[in-house]
């Protein structure tokens, strides 16, 4: 193992400490054709985004709340049907961060968060930033500067975790350093990223960062 030195790690989750793919999936297609809208269009583009900052690109913007309210709800009641986990190395991950600080830094809402993490039994940090409290969502840096504002860590000494282009973007305008997962991209469209893993299985925490292998 080889040392990844920072003073704190900030997650994104969906795709990257949670796979809530199945879900997205269904809700889409129960939700789109109520709008005229291609649900594998819309998809596309989607992954590491705020939905309302998706949905703005389909609606005009006196309709975008109440059709984002419409797939949330959807969202919602569709998680009972399953298909939230965890995603590979996250659970072992963040139960033995081992003294060093994280928080989450997701597009999704707070309610979102609280209630796929609860299903995948993934643990909560205290600082957490969810679309709720940012301006402007992913590729914007705002929610990554935030959550090193809380933790009272310059961005420089953090490494985001992500798994999107657009979660990428944001971490690398903030400052930090990114490493990227592919489990929801393939490697060639997280290029900007300054490391590359398959997933979460081989890293661990010590206070003087992260543990990878050697390999990578």
């Amino acid at each position: 193992m080889t040392t990844f030195p920072c003073t704190a790690v900030l997650f994104d989750t969906d795709g990257t400490l949670v796979d809530s793919t199945p879900l997205i999936e269904r809700a889409a297609h129960a939700w789109a054709g109520g709008y005229g809208i291609d649900a594998e269009e819309f998809l596309a583009g989607s992954h590491g985004r705020r939905t309302s900052d998706r949905i703005a690109e389909f609606l005009p913007h006196g309709e975008v709340r109440a059709a984002t309210e419409r797939l949330d709800a959807l969202e919602a009641e569709l998680l009972t049907e399953g298909g939230v986990v965890a995603l590979p190395g996250v659970l072992d991950l963040l139960s033995a961060m081992n003294g060093l600080p994280w928080a989450i830094v997701t597009s999704m809402d707070t309610g979102q968060l609280r209630a796929r993490t609860q299903v995948a039994r993934v643990p909560l940090p205290e600082v957490i930033v969810t679309a709720d409290d940012v301006t402007h969502g992913k590729p914007d840096p705002e929610g990554y500067l935030l959550a090193a504002r809380r933790l009272g860590v310059p961005p420089a000494e953090c490494v985001v975790i992500e798994d999107a282009p657009a979660g990428i973007r944001a971490g690398k305008a903030a400052g930090a350093t990114v490493i990227a997962v592919t489990t929801s991209h393939p490697p060639g469209e997280l290029a900007e990223a300054d490391l590359i893993l398959p997933d979460l299985t081989s890293v661990r925490a010590t206070k003087a960062g992260l543990l990878l292998p050697e390999s990578n």
